[in-house]
């Protein structure tokens, strides 16, 4: 694969793309699981999936639009998802996790009336269930990039206000933090995330990607930040690994992301039993 990066640009979009993902997904899925909501990955997962069937229906439908990368759909989709999300989070005040199976099934619905009317599934659409390497575009690199930049900077921005509020809402807004609106701009940064991490990890395993490296770094971290370097580490390592192991068994990039992701949490936990021990 070292030499095919320096002679074939799909490895070398799929390689960078790869290493974006693996610190991005990560870094946002330390607040994600802290403010307890890891199955919003799941929700706005599959409302993506209902985007990308969408587009590909009408690049089926209409001419014009073939050649227009779904993944611009897939993020519409997903981000109009995440703002329904925040919307029902504040009309079921008392049973805020409702948002989240309930997006979570209407996009599962979508997808499937979508699919359907595509005349069910294609190559494209496999490639976007479970990753592809070779599905990755200098333009869907260049997109990706700039979310992340977005994303980065934002994190960095507003990274007192986000710590507060994930551990503690009320405090945070006692202290006059604009809690609404943080929550709006947290989710469609996950939104976008999201639909950008598709392409290599998949739709279905997206959610794996920004729950497993956290899980993992929870067990051995001392503190927060520690925390965010460890699960940026471990995503990094899940990524990279899984590119070169699907390269040379060729295998779905995404299924593989996640298993070594997977061997990295029951190491984590191994490490943690043992250091107790003995302790």
């Amino acid at each position: 694969m070292l030499s095919g990066l320096f002679q074939y640009e799909f490895l070398q979009n799929a390689f960078l793309t790869g290493i974006i993902i693996g610190a991005l997904a990560p870094l946002l899925g330390v607040f994600v699981v802290v403010r307890r909501m890891s199955l919003i990955a799941d929700a706005l997962s599959h409302v993506t999936l209902a985007g990308i069937a969408f587009s590909l229906l009408l690049e089926k439908t209409f001419i014009v639009v073939a050649g227009v990368s779904p993944l611009y759909m897939g993020m519409l989709f997903s981000v109009i998802g995440s703002l329904f999300i925040e919307r029902l989070r504040n009309v079921y005040k008392h049973y805020q996790e409702l948002a989240i199976p309930i997006i979570l099934s209407g996009g599962i619905g979508l997808g499937v009336i979508f699919i359907s009317l595509a005349d069910g599934f294609n190559t494209d659409l496999y490639g976007y269930l479970f990753g592809s390497v070779s599905a990755v575009s200098s333009v869907d690199l260049w997109v990706i990039a700039g979310i992340s930049l977005a994303v980065v900077i934002t994190v960095i921005s507003l990274y007192k206000e986000l710590f507060l509020l994930s551990f503690d809402e009320e405090h945070a807004k006692a202290s006059g933090i604009p809690a609404r609106l943080i929550h709006f701009i947290f989710i469609i940064m996950v939104a976008l995330v999201i639909a950008a991490s598709m392409r290599i990890v998949g739709i279905l395993l997206v959610s794996s990607l920004m729950t497993l490296p956290v899980a993992a770094s929870i067990r051995i971290a001392k503190g927060f930040k520690q925390t965010i370097a460890y699960s940026i580490i471990f995503g990094e390592i899940s990524v990279i690994g899984g590119l070169f192991f699907s390269y040379f068994l060729d295998l779905a990039p995404g299924g593989t992301i996640v298993v070594i992701a997977v061997i990295i949490l029951i190491l984590s936990i191994l490490a943690k039993n043992v250091k107790t021990r003995l302790a």
